[in-house]
């Protein structure tokens, strides 16, 4: 008998005691098929009874399969039947141009999650490559203890950015970057291993190609919470390349380009330094640490769009993110991701050279605004453990998917109030010139 063990990309703080818990890791069909494998084990497996497999070949993502666990053990055989059903992606290719990338990870005072993200970020398959670690209006000196401690590295730099928000971090690490490329993540996922490969690959699409995001599956589905988020969000499960344009309206994107979860999520997505940098950076009205809470990610990537660029959602640059585990944090997430809608609505709206497109899209949105689903509720509560107390998951749920659609109404006012302190783009004085680089993708 030959065992093939399956690691998990993320450690658990504590054993699950949800009935309905998976075990999440990655699984590459090409050892799957080595002659004699005939048991697949599933490392730090204790208290979950199935799993999620992201299934691969090498590099290219073939989608996912959940699986029975018995013991810590899976029949190969089942797996191989179940990936049998899963499409075969076109091969990428093994001779992309390589550039120099800077990767931007922004962080505030969460020193003991920074370090699990840092660490990955530096394990990366890439021959070039620097960290620029942003510490973000910090309050303690946490942040700067742990990177001088423990990545004496040079690969790493840490730099200060006072000014609270997301995209006051985003710009000072933009405008620090040495790369062509500058990939952004945050500080509670774990990247994977290729992906600033898989990124680069995603430039390789054209010339024009000015953002790529990539896949951001669960890293933890350990808890109901993190299951129903799980299955709410569309970019953990976006496992097909795509090239959006915005002369190029896809059939199945209604909303296009006021598609919101399409493009990906600011966990994980790159941009040209130059070409962004030109546009003005990140928009500070926007983002954690703002009175929006949010939304700097979705006007990024339309920003693109609208300026004659594309976006290329490329799911082999795989980032494995850390969902809210509770309630409460799940409440506090909802808000931002309303008030960040709600504002960047408002945007949209107060601009004429997207208004018009807006008020024609505008009734199909707002009917699938308010008609959002609240999650796959009968599910969890079948699968809640025994002995735990129960949750009225029904009235829970709604009443985060209704928390979620007031903050969108409180949108609007908190923008207002961010532009009148002045938020905005990078001013023209501090935009450096561009620089003469080879451009992005192309084959040695």
């Amino acid at each position: 008998m030959t065992a093939l063990h399956v690691a998990r990309p993320m450690t658990s703080p504590e054993r699950p005691t949800w009935g309905g818990a998976l075990w999440v890791g990655a699984i590459d069909i090409d050892d799957l098929a080595r002659s004699g494998v005939d048991d697949v084990v599933l490392d730090d497996c204790d208290g979950y009874r199935a799993a999620r497999l992201l299934v691969r070949r090498g590099r290219d993502v073939l989608g996912f399969i959940e699986v029975p666990v018995v013991a810590g053990h899976v029949p190969a055989d089942l797996v191989r039947a179940e990936t049998l059903t899963l499409p075969t992606p076109v091969a990428a290719a093994d001779s992309l141009v390589l550039p120099a990338v800077t990767v931007v990870l922004c962080t505030r005072d969460r020193a003991e999650q920074l370090r699990g993200a840092l660490t990955s970020v530096l394990a990366l398959d890439y021959p070039a490559f620097d960290v620029i670690v942003v510490d973000n209006a910090a309050a303690t000196s946490d942040t700067r203890d742990l990177v001088a401690a423990e990545f004496d590295d040079e690969r790493v730099r840490l730099v200060s950015e006072p000014k609270p928000g997301l995209s006051s971090a985003r710009n000072t690490g933009l405008l620090a970057a040495t790369g062509e490329i500058v990939a952004f993540t945050d500080d509670d996922v774990v990247v994977d291993r290729e992906w600033l490969r898989g990124i680069v690959s995603g430039f390789a699409h054209g010339a024009d190609v000015v953002c790529v995001s990539g896949l951001v599956p669960s890293g933890e589905i350990r808890t109901a919470v993190q299951s129903y988020f799980d299955d709410r969000v569309s970019w953990s499960k976006n496992v097909t390349t795509r090239v959006f344009r915005l002369a190029d309206r896809p059939d199945d994107l209604p909303l296009f380009p006021f598609s919101v979860g399409a493009f990906g999520t600011g966990a994980n997505f790159a941009l040209r330094r130059d070409d962004v940098i030109a546009l003005g950076g990140f928009d500070t009205a926007f983002g954690v640490g703002t009175r929006t809470g949010g939304g700097e990610d979705l006007d990024i990537f339309t920003r693109v769009l609208f300026a004659g660029h594309a976006l290329v959602v490329e799911p082999s640059a795989v980032v494995w993110h850390r969902h809210r585990s509770d309630l409460a944090a799940l409440r506090t997430q909802a808000t931002g991701y309303g008030t960040g809608l709600g504002a960047w609505l408002t945007k949209i709206a107060l601009d004429p050279g997207t208004l018009a497109l807006a008020l024609r899209r505008a009734p199909r949105a707002l009917r699938h605004l308010f008609a959002k689903d609240d999650g796959d509720i009968p599910s969890v509560i079948a699968s809640e453990a025994a002995g735990q107390p129960r949750v009225d998951w029904a009235g829970e749920v709604a009443r985060v998917g209704r928390h979620e659609r007031m903050s969108v109404l409180r949108g609007p006012l908190l923008y207002l109030r961010q532009r009148w302190d002045g938020a905005g783009l990078i001013p023209a004085g501090r935009r450096p010139a561009r620089r003469a680089v080879e451009p992005v993708g192309g084959r040695r």
